[in-house]
């Protein structure tokens, strides 16, 4: 079952507090997406240590119910 991409949305801002999240349906099946989330969280932080935040705040979901997640991420500019 594809999962909504206000589902991916809410998930990333509850795991990551004060996140801005886009979500893009790459492929219109509801598995594919692609996601820029800016947090200020994600200072100081490495591109994988801010994707590792990400997918933990979407708790296992990244394989299972949600396929494939392209990711951007990036703290925001002063």
């Amino acid at each position: 079952m594809p999962m909504a991409a206000q589902d991916i949305v809410r998930l990333i801002q509850e795991g990551i507090p004060g996140a801005q999240v886009e979500i893009q349906d790459l492929a219109g099946d509801g598995d594919h997406y692609a996601a820029t989330v800016v947090a200020a969280a994600f200072a100081g932080k490495s591109k994988v240590q801010q994707h590792q935040m990400v997918y933990n705040a979407l708790g296992g979901r990244m394989g299972g119910v949600l396929h494939a997640l392209k990711l951007t991420t990036m703290a925001p500019k002063p």
